[in-house]
């Protein structure tokens, strides 16, 4: 029998194709409900991440009263104490926790340009590095416009940013299970 890793897809994957086909039209709909909503997609993706950053805190509480050392438990109880309020804040708050979401995306974006433009440029002589530097200079122009459009853009970037994951990701998906399904 034939291993997904290796090229061919086992039968066992192959017989679940309708699922993957049926995942992607469930997250194509949940995009095009984003796009058509990005406050509430927005809304959404922070609490997501409020949710993550609750648990993450959670998981760092426990772990402050695992280690040796007052000096420790001390570092590792404030962490999760900071990372529950912060997870709490953003239930409490959406809108302005979206904003300073929005903002940090938007230094982050031009960060990873400009680093990525400096790395192409390093790499001039080898093939294609020009797709490096016109890469961070795309990434780096979308962190440049995010942070133009801030604090206002903060209301539906994230969901915009959500939408287009999840259609991506439906289509991938989609285009997968007919590919199984297709082949023999």
């Amino acid at each position: 029998m034939a291993n997904v890793f290796d090229g061919a897809p086992s039968s066992s994957l192959q017989s679940k194709w309708i699922w993957f086909v049926g995942l992607g039209v469930l997250l194509l709909i949940c995009g095009l409900i984003a796009v058509g909503n990005l406050l509430l997609a927005t809304v959404v993706s922070v609490y997501s991440v409020g949710m993550l950053m609750v648990f993450g805190g959670i998981v760092y509480l426990i772990h402050a009263f695992q280690v040796r050392g007052w000096e420790h438990i001390l570092f590792w109880a404030l962490s999760g104490m900071l990372y529950v309020l912060a997870g709490i804040f953003a239930f409490i708050n959406p809108i302005l926790t979206s904003a300073a979401l929005t903002l940090f995306l938007a230094i982050a974006l031009l960060v990873a340009g400009v680093f990525r433009v400096f790395i192409g440029r390093r790499m001039k002589p080898l093939k294609g590095w020009g797709w490096i530097v016109v890469s961070g200079v795309v990434t780096a122009l979308a962190g440049f416009i995010i942070a133009l459009g801030w604090p206002v853009n903060s209301l539906w970037v994230l969901g915009l940013f959500l939408a287009v994951d999840l259609i991506l990701q439906g289509w991938t998906m989609i285009a997968f299970g007919i590919g199984l399904r297709s082949v023999q």
